[in-house]
């Protein structure tokens, strides 16, 4: 498995990192949380991040993207990460935009992926519900119209970037009990549909997440997306490949929170001498290291894993994600600590990662988590 980065891949690692670090400082986020800005992001810069083609990395060709994969994805979420820039691109491309690419009718791939990939229409997926933790507990459920099509009630909680999404793509429950791997379904659902009632939520990060309330909201079988009772598959694939990309990001968070922490220690001077001169600091500094290097592998191996098929590749997602969370957590808390007083101070940048660490680690299922599935892919 390669794990070096070709020179295509080196271009594009090089561009995303300029570009973000150009048009997204941690000062934006701020001006973007404080006043509790309604999107938590701006749209523009999210139009022409896709016009860098970052959104059509992981379409295929036919359906107008790039023709790429999880290896150039994790890249470009590697970039955003270390400037915790807050768009869309984990909730509009790679969990909507991928579930309908995934199991998605040609009209609907016609009428909704080049949105997405322009970037002038973002979706969300509308999935995790109250009480559940990191599994299929779905109790919105979905009965058939006469017409043939669903009619949904129930509500969804912290959707990313739900809150000002253009449509939705819903998991229901189209039989079975809650926690069941089938009978699970996945329809598109437009935010201004009748019956569709958006709350904005704030998290402890700054993102955007949104409260999603569906009562008796009508969908016609043409956006029912997928077989029906076998959208417990779609999102195993979704998740898994969502999951990489955000373990990219993680990635980027601790490598800019170790350079930003080495900066300071040596600048920073105590008893006459810089304190990045001390010992015990030097420790400190280069057991994050190792462990973003560790994190770093476990990642791209993850990303090419689920590029070629392989049979391994769950159990290399749940490696990845279990490492960049322990990881994440262990970076911003030595950096808020080696930085001392003024890093647990919300003035300082620093705690910015601390957060995003902490929501980071949560999403998708946390290094616990995901260490149980590791071992279960593994049967152990």
């Amino acid at each position: 498995m390669r794990l070096a980065l070709t020179d295509d891949q080196a271009i594009l690692a090089k561009t995303a990192a300029a570009f973000a670090a150009e048009r997204s400082p941690l000062s934006r986020l701020r001006a973007l949380r404080d006043p509790r800005d309604s999107l938590g992001y701006s749209k523009d810069l999210w139009s022409q991040m896709a016009g860098l083609g970052w959104a059509a990395i992981p379409f295929a060709e036919e359906h107008g993207g790039a023709g790429l994969g999880l290896a150039e994805v994790v890249l470009v979420t590697e970039a955003l990460g270390r400037c915790l820039a807050p768009e869309p691109f984990l909730s509009s491309v790679m969990l909507a935009g991928r579930a309908l690419a995934r199991a998605g009718t040609d009209a609907q791939r016609a009428a909704h992926l080049a949105p997405i990939i322009a970037g002038d229409a973002v979706l969300a997926l509308a999935l995790d519900e109250r009480g559940a933790r990191h599994d299929r507990r779905i109790t919105t459920r979905a009965e058939t119209t006469a017409a043939g099509g669903l009619k949904l009630t129930g509500v969804k909680a912290n959707v990313l970037d739900g809150f000002g999404a253009d449509a939705f793509v819903v998991a229901v429950r189209t039989s079975g009990e809650p926690g069941d791997a089938q009978g699970i379904t996945l329809a598109r659902v437009g935010s201004r549909a009748p019956g569709v009632r958006v709350v904005r939520q704030h998290r402890v990060d700054g993102r955007n997440a949104a409260l999603v309330e569906l009562t008796g909201v009508e969908v016609p079988a043409s956006e029912v997306v997928g077989p029906v009772g076998q959208g417990g598959e779609v999102l195993d694939e979704v998740l898994d490949a969502a999951t990489v990309a955000l373990s990219g990001e993680m990635v980027g968070g601790m490598v800019e929170a170790l350079e930003r922490t080495l900066a300071y220690l040596r600048e920073r001077v105590q008893f006459g001498v810089a304190i990045g001169t001390f010992q015990a600091l030097k420790h400190r500094a280069a057991r994050v290291f190792v462990e973003i290097e560790l994190a770093r592998s476990a990642v791209m191996a993850a990303a090419r894993a689920i590029d070629e098929g392989s049979e391994h590749r769950r159990a290399l997602v749940s490696a990845a994600k279990a490492r960049a969370s322990d990881a994440y957590v262990h970076a911003a808390n030595e950096a808020v600590q080696m930085h001392g007083g003024i890093g647990m101070t919300d003035e300082h940048d620093i705690g910015l990662f601390m957060k995003r660490a902490r929501v980071a680690e949560m999403t998708f299922g946390d290094a616990a988590y995901h260490r149980d599935r590791f071992a279960t892919a593994c049967a152990f």
